[in-house]
This record gives C-alpha cells, structure tokens and sequence, in this order.
C-alpha cells in the first residue's frame, strides 16, 4: 500500500476570473514593490486556481468531500499567505503591525464565530421556548389580563388561578376547539414545510452526521431551512403530534452556525475548520434542548462527529457554554430551569430497587427495537405512497392524535409538561390532578399504561411526517409514563407488605418509594433504547436532576437498555435512517470482520483516461456520457499503469477554461503528464501553460496541457490488501476514492459505495430477507387508504354539490394532492441487490434525483 497525499503543480500566471483575488494580488504587488520586484510567483496563480475550482464545488450537490484534497489544498493556502505576509514582515511601520494585527484576528476567528453562534442559538432556543408554551397552552384556554401569556406566567404566584379560563364551560366544544387548533397549528406547519424549506422536516440528525462527515446537502444547512425550521418547530409540537424539539435543536443550531462562519472568509473556503464549527453547534442544540452543556459535548462525540479532535472538543464545550449561558440569562420559564422538566431529588434509592430499574432498562430496550422496526415500516410506505400528500398526511395525524390523546390527562397536556409531572415526587404539593392520591391509585396506572401505550403507537406513525419532527422527548414521555407506571404499582406493593424482608431497607414512617425517579429512569431507558448512546444520556439526566445519587441506577439502566437494544440490531434510529436514505456513510462505531481483499470489493470495470492521444471531442464526449465523479489517468490502454486521477469538476472546469482562452479544435490533443524532462520538478516548479505545439513541418496539432489540474499521487492500495484496511483508510482519512493498483497498473477502485454494497451484500447473505409479504400487505392498505377516500371524496362532493373536489385525475390534481419537494423522498434504502440504491454525488438535481453507478 502506498499512501499518497494530493498536490499541484504550479503554472505561469494566469488571468484570474474572481474579483475577491484582487485585494490579495494587490497586497502582494505591494510586497513585492517594496524589495524591487514586479514578478508574481507562479504559486500564487496556482492557488487562485485553486480557489476558483473550490468556488465552483461549493455548488455542487450530493457530492462527497474528499478530506485528502482538502489537507492539501489548506496547506496550499498557508503556503501562500506565509509568502504573500513575508513582505510585510520584514519592513517595520504601519502596514507591518496592521498585517500582524489580520494575522491575530485570523488566528482568533475561531472563537469568535463560536462566541456568536452560541449566542444565538441561545436566543433561538428561548424564542422557541416561549413561542411552543403559548401555543401549547392556547388549545386548552386563554389569559384574560394578557392574551400573550401562557397559562404558567398568567397564575404566576397564585394558589388559585381565576385570570385562566377554558375557552368554554362545555367539556364538548372545549374537545372540538382543541381539535381545530391542532389541525391548524399542523396545516400551517407542513405547509410551510413544503412550500419553502422541504429540508426543514424531520429531525435532522442523520443528514448532520452524513454532512458532518463530508456530505454535501446544498440547502439542508441554508438560511431558509432555519428560518423555517424556527418557525414550524413551535407549531408541530403545538399540534399535538408526538414529535420533539430536541433533534431538531440540533438541526437549526448547525443551521445557526453554518449561516454565521459564512460570512468568515476563512470557513467559507475551508470545509474542514467548517467541520470543527458543525460538531460545536451540535453539542451547543442538544445543551439547550436539554439544559446540558457537558451532555451536549458528550452528544457531539458519541453520536454526531466521525472525527472529534481536542481542538473541537474545545470549541464545542465554549459553544455549549455560551448557548446555555445566554438561554440561562434569557430565562425563558422564570423559573431559573433551562429546560421545564428539570428535577431535584432529596431522597436517595435502595439497593432492593436495583430489580425494578433493570425491569425498565429492559422496556428501554425493547421500545428502541419495536419503534425502530415499525417506525422504517411506516416510512417506507409513507415514501411510496404518501409523498405526494405531505400536507394532509400531517393534518390527518395531528387530528386523529388530537381525538385520542385529549381525554388522557397526560397525553393532553405537552410532552414537555407531562414529564416535568410524571418527574415529581409526591410531598411538596407535587400533585397533578389525583396523581399522588392512593384511592386514584389504579385509575392511575391504567391511565399511564394508556399513555405508553398510545404514545408508542404515535410515535411509529408520526416520527418522519413532513414537519419539524423529532423523537428524543416523545420516547423519554413513553419511558417516564411506563417508569411512573412502575413506581406506583412498586409503591403499592410496599405498603401492602411494609413488613416483608424485601423491603427491610426502608425506614418507618418516611416515604420508602419516589415514582418520580421511576419515571425519570425511564426516561433515560426509551431515550438510550431509541437513539443507541450510553454516556451522553447518564450525562444528560444527571445534569437534569443535579443528584449524585441518581448516577448510579441511571448506569445500571443505561447498561442494561443498551445490552437488550445490541441484540436487535446495531445503531440507533438516526444509523438507520441513513440506511434507509441511502447516504454514503461509514460508521466508526461499527467493527466488521470479512476476510477477503479489497480486490473483491472493488470495482473492476474503471472507465480510466490515456495521459497522451486522447482529443478534445472525444473527452467531452465521455464526460456527455457518463456522470462519474473521476478518472484514474493511465499511460495508455495497453500498460494501463497509473499517472495519476483526475476529478470530473477539475476536468469540466479546465476544459471550459482552455475554450475562453481561444479557439480550440475538436480535434486538439489532451496531454495529462508533463514530458520527462519536467517529471522531477517540485511542486514551486513553473510549468507551461496550454500550448499549440506544431507536431511536423506540414501540419499543426493542437495540443491542450492538463497536466496542472490532475492529482499525480492519489491514494493507492495493493489487490490483496484486507477490505477492512480499506474500510479504515475512508473513515480515518476520508478519501473520495482510493485507487487499486498491482505493480503499477490500475486494476480497478474503490469508493464509499463499494464498500457500503459489499458489507450489505454480506449482510444479506447472513441474514436473507424477502420482502415481497411487505410490499403485499402494504399494498392492501393503501387500497383500504384509496377507498376510504374515495368514499369521503364523493360524499364532500356531492354535500358541496360539485363546487369541491377532492379526488383528481390524471390531468387535474386534486385539492389535497401536491408535488414531492423533499429529495429524499426519491431515494431508496440500501440493499445489495440494487445497484441505484446509494447517493454518491452523481445525482440530477433539478429533475429528480437519479442514482446511478459509481
């Protein structure tokens, strides 16, 4: 295996193309002026280069980032600021301290952007605090000194609240007024959605991880997407929908940081220092969702970051602290709590307790793996079927969730509320509506059984629907529900037998059983069992609570959640989520054994360039033909041994420049290798430019140099090297692609895609799946769906006497239907068996995403 870093050779100066290279060719003409020269060096042109095919690759979607190009191109830009500063340097007066005084803001700009995105992310995170607890409150009644005001802020200080009233003195209309908000709160919001930011449904969390790792979403992290986001988040929840804030914290936090380092030069052209900022502003979303800067730290490393250095964990820390700083400041409940379910414990726990939290570690488990299957199952068909009805989709769920959760007490209030009742303990006045009365004891626990039980089956239908959607707080209030649940029956059972050797450890006369903490460790089980993280949520809960106590039990849970969850299957919802996308992502947590070289993985049939005789037709022509994002450059179709790899953009791009420069014939020669003579030159070498080079006396041939733009040592692999290296060299160095090679001669390559269709390949070996009693069964509901609609459809017409028609046509859409907006709503899950099934950048974005090979 040869390792091999990319480089460029450096031309003679070129005409520049962007007008932001002025300032800094004027500063080096000036550098230069000063020690009596008026040449440029042939480096600074080549970085302009540089810079410019950056420009273009900025704006190329589902593409992947190439993190050994991006190495080399940085240390290309701090080769040519270092002699573009030299200059300035060596002279003394007023433009040496001002470049020096540049020199320190360039160096300080770090935390500079992670001072500013903290902050507003802290100020987003209160906005949506206050907005969603208004919404939330405006379903059930209203304030009658301050509209504005939420039920909490309207009886502020008051034993009894006479300033919040129902909207009615009728149980009836007040259930028919919740339910038409929550059907307005969900239309407004997807509708939105759809209209303007299609990216800004969901949770966002495995589309930031694939991004974080190299991904590029044009628009998934874009100003629209936040703004949006911000804005329908309030409403999704307000609906009623079993869908949270917390994931979608993380996407518009990451959204926040990605619009601020944009106005910074130095992350704009530099996509690893904007990796660093991302992983901060993910730790920075979950410290405010939960009230957690250490949990949100930990977060960014277990879950989000493939490359987590102490340089980002730095920043993500100073992130979060800011983002928790100024929402702490804000104050948004008035209660100094940063999020409204944060706890504090006075009582400690017993050791005979152990038994009942390892019972709801279990449940933990059990609900991860049992919302995760069901969950891709009612994607799957809402992908299929429903895209088209993204809207309605949304409506209908939020008010059917509206006519079965509003005569549960704990399904009606927010999600929010509910744990922040379910987490009390009982002395104190904590009582909610009879919920710590012994003779409401069994209504009680059928009520909560209810509620987990209905909260799961939301859960699986909601999670996915084209809102702001998320799934950390609906799964903690399933857990809290089954864990209170659980509490009260052990509660029970203690005051039935107090005198049993079980319960020896308890003292007399002082409450033996907290529900509460059942609860709260319930929490913690379905928030470890749906996501697949262990230290991040001990971190997280205990920051919740501030008890010591409580870590302990909390690990034993976790632990034992994370055992149960392992033997279904590995990663969380958001791994397999990316699955179900079909993105290019190779997990660092996963360790796989396949004993077999890279050869078998590879892809053997490389469509590869002639470094010599190939012309200029001929390479637009293959380029027409095919969408692959490079080519291996060989020194000719019979020796096939390797010169170097060039990529689709550089070689679309020097084409286009080489046809501004002048007329050039089709049949002009395409020169990819410089003569021997040049072979040993350094990389400071000039080069020549392109050239018309008379071949013979009688006739003249063009001949076009592409030398410059071609990586001449890209990375390299011998056949037989182990797959599993191969898998290790794109998740630790990040390559596009990396080339296999045997003595010289180019046997084939390998991409992310390989890999991936390779380990799902022996994946479905072991374990051989047939899904075509699924694709029955869903296609037996969508017909029972279809006339179920149909029937309404025509009685709505024929009430409306035709003026209505919700049911289309072939030509004429109905009143419901619409468009698919969301691209991900065209891509597929990926199997083995489907060569189309991976994004890999080779995609049309304006008409539909097509996948095709490599």
């Amino acid at each position: 295996m040869s390792s091999r870093t990319t480089s460029f050779s450096s031309q003679h100066p070129r005409r520049p193309s962007l007008p932001d290279r002025r300032i800094s060719r004027r500063l080096s003409a000036l550098s230069s002026a000063e020690h009596g020269r008026n040449e440029r060096p042939a480096g600074n042109t080549e970085h302009e280069l540089t810079e410019e095919i950056e420009e273009i690759k900025r704006y190329e979607d589902f593409t992947t980032i190439d993190w050994v190009q991006d190495a080399a191109r940085e240390q290309l830009r701090r080769r040519a600021r270092r002699k573009e500063n030299a200059g300035f340097f060596e002279r003394d007066g007023s433009l040496g301290w001002r470049r020096k005084l540049k020199d320190t803001y360039d160096a300080g700009q770090a935390w500079i952007v992670v001072t500013l995105v903290g902050a507003a992310i802290g100020l987003n995170a209160a906005f949506l605090n206050i907005v969603t607890e208004w919404l939330s409150d405006v379903k059930l009644g209203y304030c009658t000194t301050a509209f504005y005001l939420n039920e909490d802020f309207c009886c502020w200080g008051a034993d009894t609240c006479d300033e919040w009233h129902r909207w009615t003195n009728i149980a009836l209309i007040n259930y028919l007024l919740y339910f038409i908000f929550s059907i307005i709160f969900a239309l407004t919001s997807a509708s939105l959605v759809k209209a303007y930011a299609p990216y800004a449904a969901g949770s966002g969390i495995s589309e930031i991880k694939c991004i974080i790792a190299g991904f590029v979403m044009k628009g998934f992290l874009g100003f629209w997407t936040l703004l949006i986001k911000s804005i329908c988040l309030p409403l999704a929840i307000a609906s009623g929908l079993s869908v949270g804030k917390e994931g979608p914290s993380v996407h518009y936090a990451v959204c926040t940081g990605n619009v601020i380092s944009r106005f910074f030069d130095k992350y704009k052209r530099n996509a690893a220092k904007t990796r660093e900022i991302l992983s901060a502003c993910a730790a920075a979303g979950v410290a405010v969702a939960f009230g957690s800067p250490i949990g949100g730290v930990l977060f960014s490393l277990e879950e989000m970051s493939s490359y987590f250095p102490l340089k980002t964990m730095w920043r993500s820390y100073f992130c979060a602290l800011v983002a928790t700083a100024v929402l702490a400041a804000m104050n948004p409940f008035r209660t100094g709590q940063l999020v409204m379910f944060e706890v504090r414990y006075d009582r400690s726990w017993h050791f005979f307790e152990i038994l009942f939290f390892m019972f709801i570690g279990i449940f933990g488990g059990l609900y991860g793996a049992f919302v995760m299957k069901w969950n891709l199952r009612a994607q799957a068909f809402r992908k299929k079927y429903l895209a088209k009805y993204a809207v309605l989709e949304a409506t209908l769920l939020a008010a059917g969730t509206a006519l079965i959760c509003y005569p549960n007490m704990f399904l009606r209030i927010d999600m929010t509320e509910e744990m922040e009742k379910l987490f009390l303990e009982c002395e104190g006045g904590h009582d909610y509506d009879g919920l710590c009365e012994a003779k409401n004891r069994w209504t009680m626990v059928f009520s909560l059984l209810f509620a987990t039980i209905a909260r799961t089956f939301l859960v699986i239908i909601s999670y996915g629907c084209k809102v702001p959607a998320g799934i950390f707080v609906p799964s903690m209030a399933v857990g809290a529900s089954f864990g209170r649940m659980v509490g009260i029956l052990v509660q029970a059972m203690h005051e039935a037998f107090p005198q049993a050797k079980f319960f020896a450890a308890c003292e007399p006369d002082v409450p033996c059983i907290t529900p509460g903490t059942y609860a709260f460790l319930g929490a913690a089980a379905a928030l470890s069992g749906i996501m697949h993280i262990t230290v991040s949520v001990v971190v997280i809960m205990f920051e919740l609570t501030g008890a010591l106590t409580y870590i302990l039990p909390t690990m034993i849970v976790v632990g034992v959640t994370k055992a149960v969850s392992e033997r279904f299957g590995k990663g969380g919802i958001a791994d397999r989520m990316i699955w179900f996308n079909g993105f290019p992502f190779l997990d660092n947590k996963e360790e796989h054994t396949f004993g077999v070289p890279v050869s078998q993985a590879m892809t053997g049939e490389v469509t590869s360039l002639p470094s010599t005789g190939l012309n200029l037709r001929s390479l637009e022509q293959l380029l027409t033909q095919n969408k692959y994002q490079g080519f291996p450059i060989i020194e000719d179709r019979t020796s096939k041994n390797l010169v170097g790899y060039i990529g689709r953009t550089e070689l679309r791009y020097a084409i286009d420049r080489t046809k501004k420069e002048g007329f050039i014939s089709p049949s002009a020669k395409c020169l990819f290798s410089q003569p021997d003579s040049t072979a040993t030159q350094t990389p400071s070498a000039a080069a020549p430019p392109v050239t018309f080079d008379p071949t013979s006396s009688s006739t003249t041939q063009q001949t076009i140099d592409f030398s410059r733009f071609i990586d001449p040592t890209p990375l390299a692999v011998h056949p037989r090297l182990p797959f599993e290296t191969v898998l290790e060299l794109f998740k630790k160095m990040g390559p596009r692609v990396i080339i296999v090679e045997h003595r010289g001669r180019v046997t084939g390559l390998v991409t992310v895609k390989d890999c991936l269709k390779f380990q799902f390949k022996v994946e479905a070996q072991d374990t051989p799946h047939d899904s075509s009693t699924l694709d029955a069964r869903q296609e037996r509901l969508w017909n029972m769906i279809n006339g179920a609609a149909d029937w309404v459809a025509d009685r709505v017409m024929s009430v409306s006497g035709g003026r209505v028609k919700l049911k289309g046509t072939s030509r004429e859409p109905g009143l419901l239907e619409g468009e698919v907006r969301d691209p991900r709503d065209r891509l597929e899950p990926i199997r083995a068996e489907s060569p189309h099934a991976i994004l890999d950048g080779t995609e049309e974005g304006d008409g539909g995403l097509e996948l095709r090979d490599r």
